[in-house]
């Protein structure tokens, strides 16, 4: 074949591809984006952590072949995890993978198109915003942020790109959740009135990490490049691998737990972000030297901003003691409730009709149903690649791939981290939280609450 027609057919297939591309609602330049079937997705591993370890690795397992994806590199500050997740890695896919010592080196280098973010709390929304600014799409841990200064500096940043960004809530991959969200929107079950939401486990050491504090050494990290943006401080091996025990480097128990059941409230209702939120609690069982509750009760006003004589109430509870593992989300109508423990829509509770005649009211007489298979929720400390996460990783995957939006975009990060931070404040300052709509600021005590 001549050289010419073999130009010929290149630009023939590219004008195909993209009238297909026009045709199907992508621009030019988002097509441009799209990644070829033939072209292997290189994936990076932005800290190589317990999280990453047990459950991005084997969800990433599952679909990598298929979807025609690679893992060729890890960055972490720390020597050993560094060391840990390269030799991991390489068993896993059978080649060399390259240790960065930091995200600079990794994104210097052009090694990946994609990321998995797994580090601190407080430095998801920050490594975020490197990676988006690098040309990757992420994969982003929850919860999306601790502060607002944050959340609204990752929300502009990667608005600002046509990047693919997974928030790491799942059950937005899971298929009942996806049927109670519709069951809810459809108008069947009538206006919400109250969400009861718990979590609650016995793991006395969740969070800890003593057999792993003596081997963490300062000359084999980088503390000044952990702490980021918040207040400097002196190196505390504490801090940094039982960062989820102690504030500014996590909120514990709001933005690790009530920040996946706080998600699908918005989800499912379209509401953003509460009204206002209190909080009690304490640490009534570990006293370990933690400054984050071991026992928190929240409670959320939510409706439209506009018109307080409309909304419904949220509760969340959750204890790290004297608990079974099982997350609980039950959701109330005046028809009944809709029962994401056992899956299930029913009259339970629900307003009769002799009461509805009474009060010369339409009564919402919920017929019991079950919404669809359940996809556990896993809540041990070990999740491993339970089916929730490995469809939400694959989303992620065949969304880099479409560049369509994944079921937890950007968005739903920055709404649940609003929660969580009112939530935060609330347990902080004993105030009555609310949010300022104009300035995008949680305000406890008439002031801005940042640490």
């Amino acid at each position: 074949m001549s050289q010419s027609r073999r130009h010929f057919i290149k630009q023939s297939a590219k004008a195909s591809a993209a009238l297909y591309a026009a045709a199907m609602g992508f621009s030019a330049k988002s097509y441009a984006k799209i990644i070829g079937a033939n072209d292997r997705v290189r994936v990076g591993v932005i800290g190589y952590s317990d999280r990453h370890r047990s459950s991005h690795m084997p969800c990433f397992m599952n679909h990598y072949k298929e979807l025609n994806f690679d893992l060729v590199a890890v960055s972490d500050i720390w020597k050993k995890r560094r060391e840990e997740g390269t030799a991991a890695w390489k068993e896993k896919m059978g080649h060399d993978i390259v240790a960065c010592r930091n995200n600079e080196e990794m994104y210097d280098k052009k090694l990946v198109d994609a990321v998995f973010i797994s580090t601190a709390d407080f430095q998801h929304a920050l490594h975020a915003i490197e990676a988006v600014k690098a040309g990757c799409d992420a994969y982003v841990e929850k919860p999306f942020a601790e502060t607002m200064e944050d959340n609204r500096a990752a929300l502009k940043a990667i608005k600002a790109t046509d990047r693919i960004v997974q928030i790491g809530s799942q059950r937005r991959s899971g298929a009942n959740y996806h049927a109670a969200n519709e069951f809810i929107r459809s108008g069947k079950f009538g206006p919400i009135t109250m969400v009861e939401l718990s979590w609650n486990v016995n793991q006395p050491g969740r969070w800890r990490r003593p057999a792993l504090l003596s081997q963490l050494k300062e000359e084999d990290t980088d503390w000044k490049r952990f702490l980021m943006n918040r207040p400097a401080d002196s190196f505390d091996v504490r801090k940094y691998l039982e960062y989820r025990l102690f504030w500014p480097y996590s909120s514990g128990l709001p933005g690790q737990w009530m920040s996946h059941q706080i998600d699908t409230v918005h989800w499912f209702s379209g509401i953003a972000h509460p009204r206002s939120v209190v909080a009690n609690g304490g640490i009534y069982a570990w006293k370990d030297g933690r400054t984050n509750w071991d026992t928190i009760t929240a409670v959320f006003d939510y409706g439209p901003a506009n018109d307080l004589s409309s909304g419904f109430q949220v509760t969340f509870g959750s204890r790290m003691h004297n608990g079974d593992e099982k997350p609980s989300e039950i959701y109330y109508s005046n028809g009944g409730e809709l029962n994401l423990i056992n899956n299930t829509v029913a009259p339970k509770g629900g307003l009769s009709k002799r009461f509805a005649d009474e009060m010369k009211m339409q009564p919402n007489l919920l017929t019991e149903q079950t919404l669809s298979s359940a996809e556990a929720v896993v809540a041990s400390a070990n999740t491993g690649g339970d089916k929730l996460t490995s469809n939400h990783v694959r989303n992620w995957m065949e969304c880099i791939r479409s560049r369509k939006q994944p079921n937890a975009p950007v968005e739903a990060g920055y709404s649940h981290s609003i929660a969580t931070i009112m939530t935060n404040a609330a347990a902080r300052t004993g105030a009555k939280v609310t949010f300022d709509e104009k300035t995008q600021e949680v305000m406890a005590n008439g002031k801005v609450f940042k640490y």
